[in-house]
């Protein structure tokens, strides 16, 4: 499927068995298989991460109902993580639609209240069924927040946020991320649940390539 035709539900690429399947299962590990459940880039990928540390990025889309439903799982998983691990969140944009997003994201990081709101546009999408996908729509919104919306508007219209958004398309297309929600590991492997068989074992790759990029930093 090509990505830049997704729908709103294709966009998510994962199958429903994707996002169900308990840990318990995986309790045997067995080494990933690489071209399988993991690509390795034939292109490394630049990171900001300081010297020493392995980035691990999530791809996700705000209206991307399993990006929602992974979301308390990565959010366990990056509290197991060492202090060598840097965790980043890419909002994609496989569409120009997808981009009001991007600057909301962008834009709640500019005012210091990603890690307060981030969740909240979540549960506002996919809870409240809330159409957060405009830029008028997500004004209002972040008005409902106690949110300035003067300097929202501002900042969600800045130089800064629109090249963070730019930042995010080439992070997206340098990885090949083919859906969400996605993971790139160190800027060299890349695994989502299409590849891994889902979101649990995902993780657990991503766990093999972090110990595999710490060798070779």
């Amino acid at each position: 499927m090509n990505r830049r035709d997704f729908s709103a539900g294709a966009a998510c690429v994962l199958a429903t068995a994707a996002l169900g399947l308990p840990g318990s299962l995986f309790a045997q590990i067995k080494k990933p298989d690489e071209g399988t459940e993991y690509l390795t880039l034939d292109k490394r990928v630049s990171s900001d991460a300081p010297q020493g540390k392995v980035e691990v990025i999530e791809f996700f889309w705000y209206s991307c109902p399993h990006c929602n439903a992974f979301e308390p799982r990565l959010e366990a998983w990056i509290k197991k993580q060492p202090a060598d691990v840097v965790i980043k969140r890419v909002p994609v944009a496989f569409r120009d639609d997808f981009v009001p997003q991007q600057r909301l994201f962008y834009t709640l990081e500019a005012m210091g209240k990603l890690d307060e709101l981030h969740g909240k546009v979540f549960q506002a999408i996919h809870a409240n069924r809330e159409p957060i996908n405009r830029e008028d729509l997500i004004l209002a919104w972040a008005g409902k927040q106690g949110l300035d919306t003067a300097k929202f508007k501002e900042l969600y219209n800045s130089f800064s946020v629109s090249s963070k958004a730019r930042r995010a398309i080439q992070l997206q297309e340098a990885f090949q991320v083919q859906g969400v929600p996605a993971i790139g590991i160190a800027g060299r492997y890349y695994t989502d649940g299409t590849l891994a068989g889902n979101m649990d074992r995902a993780l657990q790759v991503t766990d093999y390539l972090i110990a595999e990029a710490r060798k070779t930093r």
